[in-house]
């Protein structure tokens, strides 16, 4: 039930996000597709290829930011935000805080479920935004 409701969550989200994306224009004229000539079986691939993108660019960014497996990195900026979180909770970051979720999903990965959902996410932003 919850995964259903982030999964609307999330499709409406990139719907709203994709609609103001819809009116760019390409040399005045506005854009259809890009990949107009394309055919279906090839558009599909570049949305499937958008949702495994997504999956693979969590836990690169998250390590990049300082989230990582052995732990939150010094002087990153997720030593910065524990800092702050920690300040704000009177000396110590809160269970399911973004700080500890982070931190949990940089130290062991996206369960099965995010990562559909980022998958899921991913593809329905690469197919809107190439116009399939």
């Amino acid at each position: 039930m919850e995964f259903t409701k982030a999964a609307l969550l999330a499709s409406k989200l990139a719907s709203k996000m994709l609609s103001a994306g819809s009116l760019a224009k390409v040399g005045g004229v506005a854009s259809s597709s890009i990949l107009a000539g394309l055919p279906s079986l090839a558009k599909a691939a570049v949305a499937v290829v958008g949702g495994a993108s997504a999956v693979a660019a969590v836990p690169a960014v998250l390590g990049a930011v300082g989230f990582t497996s052995a732990g939150i990195t010094a002087s990153s900026l997720a030593a910065k935000m524990m800092s702050i979180s920690a300040i704000a909770n009177g000396g110590g970051v809160a269970a399911g805080s973004l700080v500890a979720t982070l931190q949990s999903v940089g130290a062991s990965g996206l369960c099965m479920s995010s990562k559909l959902l980022l998958g899921f996410a991913g593809s329905t932003l690469v197919s809107k935004l190439v116009g399939l």
